[in-house]
């Protein structure tokens, strides 16, 4: 028992190891409110499956941060996301623009399917056997009296 106790100490300390201080309320719950509306808009550039509003990531909480920040001094939604988009691209955005620069972002999953169903017709067609297209001396015989239009067969 006295060789388990210190086990049990330790696994009983290991959580507050890890743990992290809760972030303090927003002082102003209305900008948080838009703070988080806005990152809803915006995509987690570590994450990339996930808003900024949604991702734990350290870099989304930067990037949070850097637009609580850019509100507090006045800058508007648009502003802000203009800032994004000139420094990490149009893919910063959740929902880019159809343009010529993010074609790939909207048909990219499409042409990948695409190419996945040609590869795969090729590979089923190549593993069909070569059908044997010569005929007989009875098949030769049997065609010419069906196309001289005898009815009745040689056999």
């Amino acid at each position: 028992m006295l060789r388990v106790f210190p086990f049990l100490l330790l696994a009983a300390t290991a959580s507050w190891a890890i743990a992290k201080e809760a972030a303090p309320a927003a002082a102003d719950p209305a900008l948080e409110q838009r703070v988080m509306t806005l990152a809803a808009e915006l995509r987690c550039l570590v994450c990339q499956n996930q808003t900024l509003a949604d991702s734990n990531a350290p870099l989304a909480e930067d990037l949070r941060n850097q637009v609580r920040e850019k509100m507090r001094r006045g800058a508007s939604d648009s502003e802000i996301v203009d800032y994004m988009v000139a420094r990490y691209g149009d893919f910063v955005l959740y929902r880019p623009p159809l343009k010529l620069t993010t074609a790939l972002l909207w048909f990219g999953p499409l042409l990948l399917l695409a190419a996945g169903f040609v590869v795969l017709l090729r590979r089923v067609l190549r593993r069909r056997p070569a059908q044997d297209l010569e005929m007989t001396a009875s098949e030769h015989r049997r065609a010419q009296t069906l196309l001289a239009g005898n009815e009745a067969e040689p056999r």
